[in-house]
């Protein structure tokens, strides 16, 4: 069972400066827990099918396109577009002019893979605005986890490494930072090198997450070609600059969540960001708790998606103020 919210009753563009305007709806009931959903990517845009896990009689459901993607203007797809405004602190300050905007007081925040990394970033630094949390397929933003997605995880995928490091061919044999070397190929005047480099990037991404028992084999290749190249182009931009978040600074700050329950969910197939991961941050959490969903990897399974939707029918039950 999923949940069907229509069509949201609000949307419009927010005017969050440097040229930016970031789209926003609402969906579900008016006077429900206010809750906002963060996408992952960087640069993925929000998905009308992450509504469907939230009760439209019980939430008021937000969501918001990031700088640069989706619906938000301008975008990453177009290379003219200027990069350097969008950074963590950028998307962290939007989330609370949205807030603002809409006039909500405290929501739960809930976000999946990158969208667990803003959320949490987010979270740490507004805690009085954060009524729960639930996360999925967590990450923690530190230099290991980027260096081990784009080439720990290629000790599974020695080949596949191989070429996909050969795609970027600045990159010295001893660097580590492969997401920097990719941002710049998605700079290059050349359309046609931006174009090999989504290639090579989203194959790479793709066998990445090839081994989960319901894994889809095109999980990041098969998205529209303009989605596709905001996608790359700010996930190389954010993954290459660490984020823009100090070594450790999730796992370091999060005591400052105490009081805020959250749930983080988790498959134990998931490659790319290891469930050591997820146990790490439960752990310097005091109120979070871990559920592993033992079919599931990165990009979820039947029982994950069974699972999440229990999780937020019971945190709905939080009263609305």
């Amino acid at each position: 069972m999923t949940y069907d919210h229509g069509e949201p009753h609000d949307q419009g563009l927010l005017d969050v400066g440097q040229g930016n305007r970031v789209h926003w709806e609402v969906s579900g009931n008016p006077d429900g827990l206010p809750a906002l959903l963060v996408h992952g990517g960087p640069g993925a845009g929000s998905n009308p099918r992450s509504r469907e896990f939230f009760d439209p009689d019980r939430y008021r459901l937000v969501s918001f396109d990031q700088r640069g993607c989706g619906r938000s203007e301008p975008h990453a797809a177009d290379p003219d577009t200027d990069m350097r405004h969008n950074t963590t602190h950028h998307l962290i300050a939007d989330v609370e002019l949205l807030r603002e905007h809409l006039g909500i007081d405290r929501w739960l925040v809930a976000g999946g893979s990158w969208g667990s990394t803003l959320a949490l970033a987010y979270a740490e630094r507004n805690p009085h605005r954060v009524r729960a949390m639930v996360l999925s397929g967590a990450t923690n933003a530190r230099r290991a986890d980027f260096e081990w997605i784009t080439g720990g995880v290629g000790r599974f995928f020695p080949e596949a490494l191989a070429r996909f490091r050969a795609g970027a061919p600045d990159l010295a044999p001893d660097d580590t930072n492969v997401a920097a070397a990719y941002s710049r190929l998605m700079e290059d005047p050349d359309q046609a090198v931006r174009d090999k480099a989504i290639r090579d990037w989203t194959t790479w991404e793709d066998t990445v997450v090839s081994l989960e028992p319901n894994g889809d084999p095109q999980a990041y290749s098969g998205r529209p070609p303009r989605n596709l190249a905001a996608m790359v182009r700010t996930v190389t931009h954010y993954w290459g600059n660490h984020a823009w978040l100090e070594e450790d600074e999730i796992l370091r700050d999060a005591h400052k969540l105490r009081g805020i329950p959250g749930t983080i969910l988790h498959g134990r197939h998931d490659l790319g960001g290891p469930v050591s991961v997820a146990w790490e941050l439960v752990h310097a959490w005091p109120d979070a708790e871990l559920v592993v969903v033992e079919d599931s990897g990165h990009t979820g399974s039947a029982e994950f998606f069974r699972r999440k939707r229990e999780i937020l029918d019971r945190y709905a039950e939080l009263s609305p103020r």
